[in-house]
């Protein structure tokens, strides 16, 4: 088995400084942040000025440990991937500041794969950018 060229495996990571962690952080986000809402999900997103993204997960009613670690799973997955092209669709590919972006799920979220994810965030920012154009996201 061939070892994989040095530093591959590390672009792919997601570091520990791309993710909140604190609840003050949080705070912040949901205090400052401007909403889009999915199918049982809500997107709250608000500048940070450090340059880069960071990720919040807070899933709500889910009792089971297995399923809400694996909702956190697929949404961390989500965003490892696709962090740049959430930017520029939450900013308006304003790439330059960096956003806090906290994904809000509710108990009655259902995807079950990465891919049911990723086309429910799409639909729910296809859905803010067909607004966009009326009245911004609240």
């Amino acid at each position: 088995m061939d070892a994989a060229p040095a530093g591959t495996c590390r672009r792919h990571r997601l570091p520990k400084r791309a993710l909140l962690r604190k609840t003050a952080e949080y705070a912040v986000v949901y205090r400052q942040g401007k909403r889009v809402r999915g199918a049982h999900f809500t997107i709250i997103f608000a500048a940070n000025g450090r340059g880069y993204c960071r990720l919040g997960v807070s899933v709500h009613g889910v009792k089971k440990a297995v399923r809400r670690n694996r909702i956190k799973r697929i949404i961390r997955e989500y965003f490892r991937l696709e962090r740049d092209a959430l930017q520029r669709a939450l900013t308006g590919n304003d790439t330059s500041a960096g956003l806090d972006i906290v994904f809000a799920v509710r108990r009655e979220f259902a995807a079950l794969s990465l891919a049911e994810f990723r086309g429910a965030v799409e639909q729910a920012l296809a859905k803010r950018r067909g607004r966009r154009g009326g009245q911004a996201a609240r």
